[in-house]
């Protein structure tokens, strides 16, 4: 009987031996994904979870997909923030409890902003749209920021004398949006810069034609703007444009061209006329049409009568118009007192000595105020 007895005992002592050894679990794990709100993973986030009662805190980051994962974390109530790859607090909650099995927190913006609107009162509806637009808010954001950095990219190629680097940006840009007239408006200026520095007449050419396709490009899109419409400096702005587009039509010989767009800039910019009718004269003196010319550095004088330099050229196509009298040379009337202007309002500027010998050509006296006549300055020892 005692042999039967013993038998099973030793079979319970190996089966109990035979067993796996139990740990008691201490520790939860927390996970989640992270989204913005266009729905996109936020990548390279911080999540941090900072323990309540614990005071443990745990700092996660967010991979590719937006996701986080901790193993090892202390039970009890935490505070969740999320902070952008930049430091900034994005979002955040309280009181969320961790036990000793796994934790999901997602983080979905979108989501987010829809219940604090419908929490406001706001209709499903309303919720929605509002979200709608804080996303295109979000992404015009991040556009208008990637754009700044290729213009930013540009000038600093531009400024370099890297014109085809800066072209280069700029079309990156484009790319990326092309309803941007201030893009293409520096895409314009950055060719006809460029333009300057070739040796081929082609190429030249080729460049100034590109930058007149720019700036037109940038005049239809601001025009075409009902945002721009609302721009106290829209037609500043567009002055400028068009004064730009008028210098690439002139350094291609596109005269007529030219002309027209100056006196667009001048019409716009009620403020600074003179300055597009100035850049008129000096294209028409420059193509020989002296009584064009003329009738420009009129208009530019009778919107700033103190613009010495506009009297100085009036006074050169008038003097391009000057016939011989035996051996006298006699000037049309005015040409004197263009001079004259010049030198009293620059006494002492680039043409006053020119501006001196024309008088003396045509057999005047160099005076100031028109009839007053002064000796010139003696010369200094």
């Amino acid at each position: 009987m005692r042999k039967y007895f013993i038998v099973p005992v030793l079979v319970v002592l190996a089966v109990g031996l035979l067993a796996p050894i139990a740990f008691s679990q201490t520790t939860g794990t927390v996970r989640g994904v992270c989204k913005d709100a266009e729905g996109k993973p936020i990548v390279g986030a911080t999540v941090l979870w900072v323990g309540v009662e614990s005071g443990h805190t745990y700092t996660l980051k967010t991979d590719k997909k937006g996701e986080y994962l901790q193993i090892g974390v202390v039970p009890g109530k935490y505070n969740l923030k999320l902070n952008g790859a930049d430091g900034k607090q994005i979002w955040s909650i309280s009181n969320i409890p961790v036990g000793l099995d796994e934790t999901t927190q997602d983080i979905d913006l979108k989501k987010e902003q829809v219940k604090a609107a419908e929490e406001k009162g706001m209709t499903p509806e309303q919720a929605a749209a509002q979200a709608a637009q804080r996303e295109k808010a979000a992404k015009e954001g991040n556009t208008v920021k990637t754009l700044n950095e290729k213009i930013r990219e540009a000038g600093a190629f531009s400024d370099a004398g890297d014109y085809d680097k800066a072209i280069a940006s700029l079309n990156e840009a484009n790319a990326l949006d092309n309803t941007r007239d201030p893009i293409w408006a520096k895409l314009g200026d950055v060719y006809t810069s460029s333009a300057k520095k070739q040796t081929d007449p082609d190429e030249k050419k080729k460049r100034y034609d590109e930058a007149a396709v720019d700036f037109q490009k940038a005049i239809d899109l601001r025009k075409g703007s009902d945002q721009a419409q609302k721009d106290p400096q829209n037609s500043v702005i567009l002055a400028n444009y068009y004064n730009n587009l008028a210098n690439a039509y002139s350094k291609n010989n596109k005269v007529d061209d030219a002309i027209a767009n100056y006196n667009l800039a001048a019409q716009l910019d009620a403020a600074h006329p003179a300055m597009y009718y100035f850049n008129e004269g000096a294209v028409l003196t420059n193509a020989g049409k002296a009584d064009e010319a003329i009738a420009a550095f009129d208009k530019v004088i009778a919107a700033d009568p103190t613009k010495a330099a506009a009297y100085y050229y009036k006074g050169i196509n008038l003097i391009g118009k000057a016939t011989l009298k035996g051996d006298k040379m006699v000037a049309p009337d005015g040409t004197a007192e263009a001079f004259q202007k010049y030198i009293e309002l620059d006494p002492n500027g680039p043409m006053a000595q020119t501006a001196k010998d024309m008088l003396a050509q045509i057999g005047a006296t160099v005076e100031t105020g028109f009839g007053t006549k002064k000796k010139p300055a003696p010369k200094k020892q």
